[in-house]
């Protein structure tokens, strides 16, 4: 989703407060999700020998998008905790869908930063928030805890899809229209979606879910589950030119329901399918 106009930002002590709220909800959930299964084996007499690499990885994976200064400090703890309950996962196949939506939004926001900065839309340069880790993986980590793969998946390629979409349409630039009228609006507002910028995320969405994907041969479910990203991709929009516009929901919010929108839709279908496993 595009970011917001100066004029129609949300005001700053309710954006604070609604991203604080949603750290404080969700970090506790993702502490329990990456602790479970390991504290559970602990109890039951096992050995913390298979655990080991998940935590060295996730720890790895968090200490190099902090020194990348991709995320603040309380970021990385945030994305560690991301990491420990993905790379959880069989075949560690939900971790390399994280790692390409790493690299494919820390690419599309260093992509024309010059021109973002001069219109005051970059990103800053110390990295995402941990409100915004939890804003855009949250749900995905949640959903891998729960055992619902396909929207585990769904969510991390709308989260790639938003982000990437934004920053190319910011960077390249030309024609933005409001996606509820149609109307012209310049790059950055709210609801604005480009043609360069949508199709530069249904991209990353596509790639996000190959590579999560890769080990299922059923193309019917990994559709649909490019098609909830894609639906969540457009419902942020959606969200974007009505309700933060309004100042009612901030960013991370907004972008916290948007995952789960696209999650819910594929677990949704999967569940009517009898796929839930999957």
């Amino acid at each position: 989703m595009q970011k917001m106009e100066p004029q129609k930002a949300i005001p700053a002590r309710r954006d604070g407060w609604q991203s604080a709220a949603l750290v404080w909800i969700v970090a506790p959930l993702l502490m329990v999700g990456a602790a479970y299964a390991p504290l559970h084996a602990v109890a039951r007499g096992s050995s913390l020998g298979p655990w080991m690499m998940p935590l060295l990885l996730s720890a790895g994976f968090a200490a190099l998008v902090w020194l990348l200064k991709a995320a603040t400090r309380p970021a990385a703890a945030i994305g560690f905790l991301v990491c420990m309950i993905l790379a959880q996962q069989p075949g560690f196949h939900a971790l390399l869908a994280l790692v390409v939506l790493f690299l494919l939004t820390f690419a599309a926001t260093r992509f024309g930063r010059s021109k973002k900065e001069s219109q005051r839309l970059a990103e800053g340069r110390s990295g995402r928030r941990a409100s915004q880790i939890v804003a855009n993986l949250g749900v995905a980590a949640l959903c891998a805890s729960l055992g619902w793969y396909g929207g585990c998946i769904a969510a991390l390629a709308e989260a790639a899809a938003d982000t990437v979409s934004s920053e190319i349409g910011q960077a390249v630039g030309g024609e933005a229209w409001l996606i509820t009228t149609g109307r012209r609006v310049p790059a950055g507002t709210d609801g604005g979606i480009s043609v360069a910028g949508t199709v530069a995320g249904v991209m990353a969405a596509g790639l996000v879910v190959a590579t999560g994907l890769m080990h299922f041969a059923l193309w019917p479910e990994a559709l649909l589950v490019f098609v909830a990203a894609c639906a969540g991709l457009l419902f942020d929009s959606v969200l974007g030119a009505t309700i933060e516009r309004r100042g009612w929901l901030g960013n991370d919010l907004v972008n916290f329901s948007s995952t789960l929108f696209a999650a819910m839709i594929a677990v949704a279908w999967l569940l009517f399918r009898g796929r839930i496993a999957f």
